[in-house]
């Protein structure tokens, strides 16, 4: 598959990210709305955009700054690679 060039299509597909998430949130918060649930759907979203910027900006600035990562597909191959050779 050829990478996605077109900045249109880019904004599009960004959008749609967003308005996945929010419907998502918003279906689960009218399903269970409770604060616990409201407190847990932050955490987990706070959580995982934590995750995606250690995967991406702090492996490839801090810990290893020849390697490339074109997804967290590439993250996960490197940090099996790297649990084998340690």
């Amino acid at each position: 598959m050829a990478d996605l060039t077109n900045p249109k299509v880019i904004k599009l597909k960004g959008a749609l990210f967003l308005v996945a998430g929010v419907l998502s949130a918003t279906l689960l918060l009218v399903d269970a709305p409770t604060i616990r649930t409201a407190a847990l759907l932050a955490i987990a979203i706070w959580s995982f955009c934590r995750f995606y910027y250690f995967a991406f900006y702090v492996i490839e600035h801090y810990v290893d700054p020849s390697f490339r990562f074109a997804g967290l597909g590439a993250f996960l191959r490197y940090w099996w690679k790297s649990r084998k050779k340690g």
